[in-house]
């Protein structure tokens, strides 16, 4: 089993390079199915999350050629099956979005229920609510939502609550159905404006995609494109974190930094300097930080898939702090793993009391999910002797060559996958 072992204490310094946004290219991926030409999609982020969802589109006929390991060439002209193997699917949640895609062009799929990161309860009843509401037919049988329609039509559609994967489901879903689709109190995310903006360029009619409310004109056809996937937002905000907890200075390019903003806005407020240019955020810290609270919300508010690493960085801060998670009710799961390493905090609810402590000491812990995973190693970075962090496929869900870009910015950490590179690494740094 791999495993990441890390020697803390190193400062991080220096200049990383961030990857496409993993949760825009799934989107975006299901989407290049909605056309049978073939469509060119850059800048994807290789992780495993991406190379699942390209062997479970290559399983129902699509074309796939890599390019490069981040460019990738999708042919869809001959997809033979709208039916979604479940073996690949029970890997990664956003296999739901192949339901849209697949509904969109050839009104029915087949898809089994999804899986992912054991986070909480994140129930499907709004996209199957939009695709009823479209004319679909939609049924659960032997563990895989079935939808068939003789025609899309389009409708008015009011999410109850807000959902990134029902607006994009919805949205591919109705860009194909005939008449105009208005959607309401729709996510806002900038993965949900990437998709908008993908299928756009394919002739898609999508309008008011970043706002909470979506109008779709549907079209008959969509066509070929050459579409860039835009920065990944969360693996931004955690090498930014990584700077702060270890009181380093780095400079992390290829971003947008207005979608950073929720994050940059703590980061200032418990301590770290931060500075802005046009494609990249330098994050410096050279104190202890501050102790502040923080509340997890839908974008442009403080993202949940932030909520870890922010966790971190307040267990080593002055004073308690306060954490609210509003979003998923199963995401402190890493602050048992965190008091293996010294830290305290008490959870109660969806609420986490943190009291921060002057530093962490070495410990094994195991990644409880993607984003704490994560966080685990930005704990390890900044503690004092060895860490080692098992059940490191959920990081590799979503970060790429996490490990050599933090040893670019002068991190102790090592991929190892046996006792005895464990122990060369604990001779070779000691």
């Amino acid at each position: 089993m791999e495993q990441f072992i890390i020697r803390g204490g190193n400062p991080l310094a220096g200049e990383v390079e961030i990857s496409g946004a993993k949760n825009a290219a799934l989107g975006i991926l299901a989407a290049s199915v909605m056309t049978e030409d073939t469509v060119l999609i850059t800048n994807l982020p290789d992780v495993r999350d991406i190379n699942v969802m390209l062997e479970a589109m290559t399983e129902i006929g699509v074309k796939v050629e890599r390019i490069t390991r981040h460019d990738v060439m999708i042919t869809s002209s001959r997809i033979s099956d709208v039916s979604i193997d479940y073996e690949f699917i029970k890997k990664i949640r956003a296999s739901y979005y192949l339901l849209g895609a697949l509904l969109g062009r050839f009104k029915k799929a087949e898809v089994p229920l999804p899986g992912g990161c054991d986070i909480g309860s994140r129930p499907i009843d709004l996209h199957l609510k939009g695709f009823k509401a479209l004319g679909a037919t939609v049924n659960i049988r032997n563990g895989s939502i079935c939808a068939e329609a003789d025609q899309l039509r389009g409708c008015h559609i009011y999410l109850d609550t807000v959902s990134v994967g029902a607006t994009i489901n919805i949205m591919m879903a109705a860009s194909m159905a005939e008449g105009r689709t208005i959607i309401e109190n729709c996510a806002r995310e900038p993965h949900v404006v990437d998709v908008a903006n993908f299928l756009n360029s394919m002739g898609a009619n999508i309008r008011g995609a970043g706002t909470d409310v979506i109008r779709i004109r549907g079209v008959e056809k969509l066509h070929s494109t050459e579409y860039s996937i835009i920065p990944d937002q969360i693996e931004a905000g955690t090498f930014m974190f990584a700077a702060a907890v270890t009181r380093g200075d780095v400079m992390v390019r290829n971003v947008i930094p207005k979608h950073l903003e929720a994050t940059s806005a703590k980061l200032i407020e418990i301590g770290c300097q931060v500075e802005e240019f046009d494609s990249a955020v330098r994050v410096a810290a050279t104190g202890r930080l501050t102790g502040t609270n923080v509340k997890t919300l839908p974008y442009p508010g403080y993202p949940t898939d932030m909520q870890p690493q922010i966790g971190v960085a307040l267990s080593l801060a002055t004073g308690t702090s306060i954490v609210t998670e509003s979003i998923f009710e199963n995401r402190f799961k890493y602050l048992d793993e965190l008091a293996r390493m010294g830290g305290i905090a008490k959870v109660e609810g969806n609420t986490a009391i943190i009291t921060g402590v002057e530093g962490f000491t070495g410990a094994r812990v195991s990644a409880p999910d993607l984003r704490a995973g994560a966080a685990l190693v930005i704990a390890g970075l900044a503690a004092e002797g060895i860490t080692i962090v098992d059940d490191i496929r959920y990081i590799q869900r979503g970060y790429e060559a996490f490990d050599e870009k933090l040893r670019s910015l002068g991190a102790e950490i090592r991929l190892i996958d046996s006792v005895r590179e464990a122990q060369k690494f604990n001779f070779r740094v000691v």
